[in-house]
């Protein structure tokens, strides 16, 4: 399997294959990027079409010699704070709730009490999430979800490690408080 950055390379080559599999790649992973901040799949869905389309016309300007996840998220990150400043007004009532059923998947090994055990500790942990600041929120999503390590997340959040750092420890012990209610 080619590198991203393999696949950047051979994109700006000519091979315009190379950027249909890096969307398929990471198209998902960017959509629930977006999703955490936004709380609405249709805008999440916009964002990330948004996403890809800067990257496509920016991809020349791409150091291949970096992690082409960390650009993206960037971008992504970029792109989704930009759609929110221009929505100053957000009517919290009107965000729709992620019931969950895009990405569910089920282990079969698990018995029925299992299954429903453990969707109510992700349904707990989500609705804790969705009570912590979005830069915390952020954090947990990139290190957890996306596998970033922090001082990716500093590259991408454009911050001091220090800070992301703290804002790691601060989210798990919101996250801990919350969820021991």
């Amino acid at each position: 399997m080619q590198s991203d950055e393999q696949l950047v390379g051979l994109y700006l080559k000519g091979e315009e294959h190379s950027l249909e599999i890096l969307i398929g790649r990471h198209a998902g992973h960017v959509f629930n990027f977006i999703h955490q901040y936004v709380k609405n799949s249709d805008q999440a869905e916009d964002l990330t079409q948004e996403t890809f389309v800067k990257i496509w016309k920016n991809i020349k300007k791409f150091d291949v010699k970096k992690s082409f996840r960390i650009w993206m998220f960037q971008i992504a990150r970029n792109t989704t704070i930009d759609f929110l400043r221009k929505k100053k007004n957000i009517n919290f009532s009107e965000l729709e709730k992620n019931d969950g059923t895009e990405f569910d998947a089920v282990d079969e090994s698990l018995n029925p009490e299992e299954i429903l055990e453990r969707k109510s500790s992700e349904e707990a942990v989500t609705g804790a999430l969705e009570k912590i600041s979005d830069k915390h929120r952020s954090v947990i999503t990139l290190y957890y979800r996306e596998g970033f390590n922090l001082r990716e997340i500093s590259e991408i959040m454009d911050q001091p490690l220090d800070t992301i750092k703290s804002r790691h420890r601060r989210a798990l012990g919101e996250l801990k408080r919350l969820l021991s209610k």
